[in-house]
């Protein structure tokens, strides 16, 4: 009898305990539901239709998804974000890689320049935008004027060059969020155990072997991350080009974001813009898809 009873009570306290951590749960469904799921299903029913914001709506079927590959700018805007991703992706890696390897080892004044590197990642977007536009300014820029005193004849046009304008971006979005994904990094490196790096230093290992047999592979859980957070980054730019180039000059610097800003806002083609970013999502689903299943090979968790 003494043991039904405990048995009752236990399995009591485990509803109780079950009711309270859903109760506890309940406003971040709630407001999951209200902001997150039901516009994701409402934004995909106004992709099937020709819904302009105002007035009667046609449903269309899939005919906004085949209109997306015969039309000319859609195309580019996939290009230009393509060239973007794999350009913009790896120099972050690298950079902020390289910093956090700098950092990590004894520097004198070592956190002034972790603030320092870091504080860019707090600026608004915006903010750096205008700034960026004022220092490569193509006739009167300080980057121009330090170009032509030093020699050169031609200085590149920057944000105003059709051929120049996204390497611009990325140099600007690199500049920007590494110091982020340092932190990161960093972290990463301090869980190295640092009796790693005396065994090898003992075997006679040179720093670069110390780095490709210690550090890297002991950083994968690290980069791994830092990969999966900067290709979904990198699908999403929108406001440093809207502030340096509106998607020019011409269509130099116009991505899918750019595209359904532009198809939803300035042409009042709701559901062609929807199709847009649905495809989007597709793109950053499928590629995160991939990476996570290239992980299993990578990525090592031993320490």
């Amino acid at each position: 009898m003494k043991q039904k009873e405990k048995k009752r009570k236990s399995s009591k306290l485990n509803r109780r305990e079950w009711i309270a951590g859903y109760l506890f749960l309940l406003p971040n469904l709630v407001g999951f539901f209200i902001f997150t799921a039901i516009p994701v299903v409402m934004g995909f029913i106004v992709s099937l239709t020709d819904y302009s914001g105002f007035g009667k709506i046609n449903f269309v079927g899939i005919q906004n998804y085949i209109d997306m590959f015969s039309d000319s700018s859609f195309k580019i805007a996939l290009q230009n974000n393509l060239f973007y991703t794999f350009a913009s992706v790896p120099l972050t890696i690298l950079f902020s890689l390289l910093l956090a390897l700098m950092l990590n080892n004894k520097l004198y004044f070592g956190g002034a320049f972790k603030t320092i590197y870091f504080f860019p990642n707090l600026t608004s977007m915006v903010a750096v935008g205008c700034v960026w536009i004022q220092l490569l300014e193509s006739r009167n820029g300080p980057v121009n004027q330090m170009l032509t005193s030093i020699g050169v004849d031609n200085p590149p046009k920057w944000f105003w060059g059709t051929t120049t304008a996204m390497i611009s971006i990325v140099i600007v979005v690199v500049w920007k969020q590494a110091g982020y994904y340092m932190i990161m990094f960093l972290g990463g490196l301090k869980n190295i155990p640092t009796h790693l790096y005396e065994s090898a230093k003992m075997d006679g290992a040179t720093p670069f072997k110390a780095f490709r047999y210690i550090t890297w592979p002991m950083l994968s859980p690290t980069t791994f991350m830092v990969t999966i957070l900067t290709f979904i980054a990198s699908f999403q730019v929108f406001d440093i080009i809207n502030v340096t180039t509106e998607g020019g000059p011409g269509r130099a610097t116009t991505v899918l974001v750019m595209r359904v800003y532009q198809e939803a806002f300035r042409y009042g083609r709701m559901g062609y813009a929807s199709a847009i970013g649905y495809f989007l999502f597709l793109i950053v689903f499928v590629l995160t898809l991939i990476q996570w299943q290239a992980q299993k090979k990578w990525v090592s968790d031993d320490m």
